[in-house]
Formats: structure tokens, C-alpha cells, sequence
């Protein structure tokens, strides 16, 4: 792929930081700072496509598939963060959301040369995982050219699977190939080029608004509690038994005891304490319901 980066909108030029070496610390940071506030609005303007990955997300979900992201470098990584942190939060399936990134392993601490430019490694990483037409893939690179991600969603597309684009220049090959594009525009960098700043922030915001609000449409969340955590230290055990109250308004006591009897399940301690169920009950009303408590109390009332 010939590469033309003049007319990347994340490889032009920043009047706002064109002296920045000729700074103070505190006007370097006033800089950065400014420029950063810029990327809240950009994201803003992407709500409706993210909505769009959002419900796909959810769909591929429940037909048994998963959300793979696909990046190289900081846009990799991010994915891979992104991914690290469902099964803590969510309680989820380690396998559930999966961040690949052009290199493996050794690229998340650093560069593996020219990986990012292998299309072919691109497929051959998701042929890796049996990725599948049920799975969800989302392609993720700042520039929207990486060849190495462009070869991952033609593979997805070539298995009927579907494909999000989130990078931060319009009109970009991977625009063009997926068929639902989050594209925020956040200009161009304080230093020309590090697409790790406010392209890199803007990626973070956006993945993790997808895997949050998938996660709550998906019924691992009770208000605004992460009542699917598991309970694997300390911290998470003090945690499940704080939500629990929160959400039942009871003591410690009876959160502690619902807790015991449900085997630390925080969502059917919850629900036990709020339907008066057994744990034997709760349990089923949430297998029924798809893990929703707000629908297991549903069914209680009717």
C-alpha cells in the first residue's frame, strides 16, 4: 500500500503547538491540556455510530459470539486494555471480549518492526481463534490505514462477521471497508504524528463506552452497580458485600449471609434479599431472565 500521510488529518501540522520547544513546563502542559479537551466533543459527535456498534455488539452476544479488536501499536494495545478488564468488571468470559495486536505478545511492551504491515498476519490472527461469523470485529488504528488491521476485517468480512472501523481520519481505507464507522476527528497532535495522544485518548473513550454499555444492555449491571464482579481478593469480596447494600438497602449483616448462601454470586444475593427468594430460586429466575434482576423482580410481580 503506498503510503500518503500529508493527507492524514492525525499527521498534520498544530499551529497550537508549533513552539511548544520554546516553552515553560507550565505552558507546555496549558498546551496538552487544551488540545485534550478537544477530544470529549469529537467522541460526541460519534455517539450515533458507537450506539450502532453498541447494538451489534449485544447481538453477536447473544448468538454466542464475542467482540474481537484488531490494532497495532498504541491502538493495539488500547484494545488489549480494553479487553483485560471485562472479566474483572464484568464478571465476564476471559474469551468473551479478545484484543489482538500485529506482533502478539511481545508488541503489547514493545514495537515489533513491520508487523503492523503484514495484511496477511491480520487474518492469520483470527484464524488463530476460530474467529467465526457469529464473532463481532472491531478494527481499531488511528491513521485508518494499518495493514496489518485492514487484513483482519477482510477476513471478518470474507466469514460473514461484522465489522466496526474506529479510527480518527475520514475516508479511510478501513471506513470503506466496514460497515459501521466511529470516526472521531480530533485533529491534528500537539507533537505531529503521536497519534498515542489525543487519537490514542479519544480510542480509549470510545472502547470503553462499547464494552459498558454492551455489558449493561447484556444484563451485567443492576443501576449503576457491576454486580457480575467476581469476588477473587479482598477488595472485590468488601466490594460485593457494599453493593449488595447499596442495592437492598440492608445491613452488613444480611449482605454478608445472602452472600454465603448464593456462593458469593453478588447478583443473586441481590435478588434473594429483594424477592425473599432461596438462593436455588434466585438463581433459576436469573437463568430465565438472562441474568436481569430487574426482569427476575418483574416476574415475581406478575
Amino acid at each position: 500500500m503506498k503510503i500518503d500521510l500529508s493527507k492524514l488529518v492525525t499527521e498534520s501540522r498544530n499551529p497550537s503547538s508549533d513552539k511548544i520547544d520554546t516553552l515553560s513546563t507550565s505552558e507546555i502542559l496549558t498546551v496538552i491540556n487544551n488540545e485534550d479537551k478537544k477530544v470529549a466533543f469529537a467522541v460526541e459527535q460519534t455517539l450515533p455510530s458507537i450506539a450502532q456498534a453498541v447494538d451489534a455488539v449485544v447481538q453477536s452476544f447473544h448468538s454466542g459470539g464475542r467482540l474481537i479488536y484488531s490494532g497495532a501499536g498504541t491502538s493495539g494495545r488500547l484494545g488489549i486494555l480494553d479487553a483485560s478488564e471485562c472479566p474483572p468488571t464484568f464478571g465476564s468470559d476471559p474469551d468473551l471480549v479478545v484484543g489482538l495486536i500485529a506482533g502478539g505478545h511481545p508488541a503489547i511492551l514493545q514495537a515489533v518492526e513491520n508487523a503492523e504491515d503484514n495484511r496477511e498476519l491480520g487474518a492469520s490472527d483470527l484464524q488463530a481463534i476460530n474467529f467465526n461469523q457469529h464473532d463481532l470485529l472491531i478494527g481499531i488504528a488511528a491513521s485508518g490505514r494499518t495493514p496489518y488491521v485492514l487484513g483482519a476485517m477482510e477476513y471478518a468480512l470474507s466469514v460473514g462477521a461484522r465489522v466496526v472501523s474506529l479510527s480518527c481520519n475520514p475516508h479511510s481505507p478501513m471506513c470503506a471497508l466496514a460497515q459501521i464507522n466511529i470516526t472521531p476527528i480530533v485533529g491534528p497532535e500537539v507533537l505531529t504524528g503521536s497519534s498515542r495522544m489525543k487519537a490514542g485518548t479519544a480510542q480509549k473513550m470510545v472502547l470503553n463506552m462499547v464494552t459498558t454499555a454492551a455489558m449493561i444492555r447484556y444484563g451485567k449491571v443492576f443501576a449503576n452497580l457491576m454486580v457480575d464482579v467476581a469476588a477473587t481478593n479482598e477488595k472485590l469480596r468488601e466490594r460485593q458485600k457494599n453493593m449488595v447494600m447499596e442495592a437492598t438497602h440492608c445491613g452488613e449483616a444480611e449482605a454478608k449471609q445472602a452472600l454465603m448462601e448464593s456462593d458469593n454470586h453478588c447478583k443473586t444475593a441481590i435478588l434473594m434479599l429483594l424477592s425473599g427468594y432461596d438462593a436455588k430460586i434466585a438463581r433459576q429466575k436469573l437463568s430465565k431472565h438472562n441474568g436481569f434482576i430487574r426482569q427476575a423482580l418483574a416476574d415475581q410481580e406478575k
